[in-house]
């Protein structure tokens, strides 16, 4: 299937890459400037921005409360920009979407960024907020039964990644794992994966792009022979929670996140597959309010209503 039309009208519109180094400030403050103002986002119950403290610091954290409730279930989400990008606020419509369509309290974290901060700085801050989540159980009226995690692009690698250190640690709180179109290898050889090739160019997301966009991560010390930074490296998947791998066709990683799916499942892993047609990479932050693409949150509930 060819690009969604709507997609491919943004698409028109962006400049191409010039090669010119990147500039993490000057990209975030583009960012921030497109985020809407508080009154023209979804509307929830409640939405408080608090502080968890865990092992690695004071993280700063969102949480997005549905509706009201005696009990939820909790989904600590992670947000993606290549390690160096995104926020609170520039993921907050995912979070509160999350939140409404599957009835869970959302948790989003605010964790370091590269460059500023060193790997694995950001991981440690995702990881503690899932356990402290845990442990906050009767303050955010945690029902006990699920506590899924959630993440996309870089915060799907995130996700892949704390729930490994979830199982080495012997920590077997996290029920389900949700990954939005996963970075899941940072070793970009495009002979890798197919979909290298196929969607390297034309649909947001470039393959040349890749490297530079992860360099600030990779220079910051994380090693993309690290399962902690390249989950799909790790060998042992068994014992991991249920998972939902999220795809676009048009995506250079849409093959890593599908190869992941597919060694789950070997493992002995309840993994589900979702590849969305006529999508591209961040389809679910930038284009959700397509039909096609919201019901993206539609299925996340669905998963785990039925797990």
């Amino acid at each position: 299937m060819t690009i969604h039309p709507e997609i491919a009208k943004i698409l028109a519109t962006l400049p191409a890459l010039d090669g010119s180094p990147l500039d993490p400030q000057a990209m975030r403050a583009g960012e921030a400037a497109q985020v809407p103002p508080p009154e023209d986002r979804l509307p929830l119950h409640a939405v408080e921005d608090v502080t968890a403290s865990t092992p690695s610091g004071e993280v700063p954290v969102r949480i997005y409360t549905p509706v009201e409730a005696d009990s939820y279930g909790l989904l600590v989400y992670f947000h993606g920009g290549a390690f160096f990008l995104g926020s609170l606020d520039t993921h907050d419509h995912v979070a509160r979407s999350l939140a409404e369509e599957t009835g869970h309290k959302v948790v989003s974290v605010g964790y370091r960024l590269a460059p500023e901060a060193a790997f694995p700085a950001g991981l440690q801050d995702c990881y503690g907020v899932v356990r402290w989540a845990a442990e906050q159980g009767e303050s955010l009226k945690w029902d006990g039964k699920d506590l899924a995690v959630a993440g996309d692009s870089s915060g799907g690698g995130f996700v892949a990644a704390v729930a490994a250190m979830a199982k080495d640690d012997g920590f077997d709180g996290i029920t389900h794992q949700i990954l939005f179109y996963p970075s899941l290898d940072l070793d970009f050889d495009v002979d890798r994966y197919a979909s290298l090739r196929e969607n390297a160019e034309g649909y947001g997301l470039e393959t040349a792009g890749l490297k530079p966009f992860n360099a600030f991560y990779l220079e910051s010390g994380a090693d993309p022979a690290d399962p902690l930074v390249s989950p799909i490296k790790r060998e042992d998947l068994s014992g991991l929670p249920p998972a939902l791998v999220v795809t676009a066709e048009h995506d250079p990683l849409r093959d890593e996140g599908e190869l992941y799916g597919q060694r789950l499942a070997e493992a002995g892993v309840d993994a589900t597959v979702s590849r969305y047609s006529g999508a591209n990479h961040g389809f679910v932050a930038n284009f959700s309010w397509i039909p096609e693409f919201h019901r993206v949150f539609r299925e996340t509930a669905e998963f785990l209503d039925r797990r």
